[in-house]
């Protein structure tokens, strides 16, 4: 074997080695599915979300948990052919309110929560994972809701809250419920569909397109909406993350 040749194979097995380390440490701990189900006076609307959870696996341990994932837009009109873009709406986003502050890492342990709540025990983060069943997502586990009279314009948003929809959305519309549901992590990050495992769930911006242009309109959703003050990029990851 060549000088060359061995110092090549030498730097292949660190690449992956470095690439493996990469893997572990990015990897999410679990994934769950947060559906919302709304009552309308047209039958029961239906969306959600897949949202990957990855712990904290850096050798410093100074980081935090983190999530990957979107909100989760319900359409409550499934003919809005007449006022196309306009009709009513339900985004469940990936925040809590605590008083007057804006929570961002609650949602980590929505499932987790859940399903402890659910079982009437603690369920540790390392078992989380192996967890099955769909469960409710209730109480203080519930994110800030909020509805958009126009999808196209953060100044819109309007807070629901979840006991009181029809204040919002108007007669005859209800929070059904939301539940969680832990789902394959899959290969990550090959985690394309199907056999390779569902991949966390992208595409809001579709659905609230200024969230796709610079700027703070993420921060004016949730001024118009009367929620504590935050930064630009906190005021994002209220609605995606990366």
């Amino acid at each position: 074997m060549s000088f060359i040749s061995k110092w090549a194979g030498l730097l292949g097995l660190l690449a992956l080695i470095v690439i493996a380390d990469q893997i572990r440490i990015n990897r999410p701990g679990h994934k769950y599915r947060l559906t919302v189900e709304v009552t309308t006076p047209d039958g029961i609307r239906t969306a959600s979300g897949i949202l990957a959870v990855v712990p904290d696996r850096n050798y410093n341990r100074g980081g935090r948990t983190t999530m990957r994932g979107e909100a989760v837009f319900v359409d409550l009109d499934q003919d809005r052919s007449q006022d196309r873009g306009k009709g009513k709406n339900l985004v469940a986003l990936l925040a809590h309110q605590q008083g007057a502050k804006l929570d961002l890492d609650d949602i980590n342990y929505v499932a987790l929560r859940a399903y402890g709540a659910a079982r009437g025990n603690r369920v540790s983060f390392s078992d989380i994972a192996r967890q099955t069943g769909i469960v409710p997502v209730q109480g203080e586990l519930i994110p800030v809701l909020l509805s958009f009279g126009d999808p196209g314009d953060p100044q819109t948003a309007r807070l629901v809250a979840a006991e009181h929809a029809d204040t919002v959305l108007g007669s005859g519309y209800a929070i059904r419920g939301l539940t969680a549901e832990v789902v394959p992590n899959g290969f990550w990050p090959i985690d394309f569909g199907g056999v390779l495992g569902e991949p966390v769930t992208r595409g809001i911006e579709t659905k609230l397109p200024w969230l796709a242009t610079p700027g703070d309109q993420a921060a004016t959703a949730l001024k118009a909406a009367g929620l504590p003050a935050t930064g630009a990029t906190q005021a994002l990851e209220a609605f995606a993350r990366k």
